[in-house]
């Protein structure tokens, strides 16, 4: 696989390494792997093993992120690398971000070095990069060298994250960075642990972080049955999201079974619709349904009037005029939501 000198850490008196890109902060001795097993030391350095290694790419409807309030409509080109820094057993796309399943599967990465990404991303008529699929912060320096020259020729950047990074890293990538979608998985920290080997506290403040960098960020929450479906906790990440800005939209996304959950039944829609109620009672002015037969459409959060309307992934007719309520005038919050 491609060698490239990390970024982000830093070396200690007995050639170990400590990486410095996400809250795991591994300390990796000679040889061996930092957590999510594509960073390793050689020899007192630290390397990442998977630059422009990726293992996906397509342009997609940036509405697939999801992003609604983000150039909607447009396209994105999506790139991954096999890797992540959790180990949620539900996740829907293990076969590339767990790296022993990606070996085990023979899964077989293209290369693909920043140069040729972003002439990709101009050759398919995208607006934008993202870094999705798998968790961006594990391919830290594709995806930097990716977004400085994307941010020069006129392209914007996204992460599609959970939210794991160091503020080092994320004040690092801020510059390129224009929006990100955070997956907010539970407000319970031994969820967190027991189930994605991570905690909660860094993805709060990696939520306020970009809220404060004016990174434009939406949030999305997997509703997974007697996990996290419980009124109380739905309500808690409401209110949190609330708390550091209303405008801020949130996704509620309907499990199914897959990976290591096979046991765990789909959610219903009735606990969707009961998310979406407590997303509006916390003040949130756009809550939104993912992954179901439900309408994803936006609407004014002042007059009701439906604004966007969008059939799957595919914006179908928008009425914003001006980044405002074509009906009562209110601003309407996102970037470049006008036609």
């Amino acid at each position: 696989m491609p060698q490239k000198e990390a970024l982000l850490y830093k070396k200690t008196e007995d050639i170990s390494v400590e990486c410095l890109l996400c809250h795991h902060h591994c300390r990796i001795p000679e040889g061996k792997y930092g957590f999510c097993g594509v960073r390793q030391n050689i020899g007192g350095e630290l390397y990442s093993n998977i630059y422009g290694d990726l293992i996906a790419c397509h342009a997609d409807p940036i509405e697939k992120k999801p992003l609604f309030h983000f150039l909607p409509g447009s396209r994105s080109f999506s790139i991954a690398t096999i890797g992540c820094n959790f180990r949620c057993n539900f996740c829907q796309n293990w076969q590339i971000s767990q790296v022993k399943e990606a070996r085990r599967l023979e899964a077989e990465p293209v290369a693909m070095y920043p140069e040729e990404i972003v002439a990709q991303a101009e050759k398919h008529h995208c607006r934008s990069i993202s870094y999705t699929y798998t968790e961006p912060t594990i391919f830290f320096e594709t995806a930097y060298d990716t977004a400085r020259l994307a941010k020069q020729k006129g392209l914007y950047n996204i992460f599609v994250t959970n939210g794991y990074m160091t503020e080092k890293a994320l004040k690092m990538i801020q510059p390129c960075l224009d929006a990100a979608n955070v997956d907010l998985k539970f407000f319970n920290d031994d969820n967190y642990r027991r189930i994605c080997r991570g905690s909660l506290a860094p993805v709060l403040e990696t939520i306020k972080l970009m809220h404060q960098l004016k990174i434009w960020i939406e949030v999305t929450t997997l509703v997974i049955p007697s996990l996290n479906d419980s009124p109380g906790e739905l309500r808690q990440i409401a209110d949190f999201i609330a708390g550091v800005g209303n405008e801020i939209p949130w996704h509620i996304s309907r499990f199914r079974p897959d990976y290591q959950s096979m046991d765990l039944p789909a959610t219903p829609v009735e606990k969707l619709e009961e998310a979406c109620n407590i997303g509006r009672e916390a003040g949130l002015r756009y809550v939104y349904t993912g992954n179901s037969t439900l309408e994803e459409n936006t609407y004014c959060y002042k007059c009701g009037r439906k604004l966007i309307t969008r059939i799957g992934f595919q914006v179908a007719e928008n009425d914003i005029k001006e980044s405002r309520c074509s009906g009562c005038g209110a601003v309407i919050d996102g970037v470049g939501l006008s036609v």
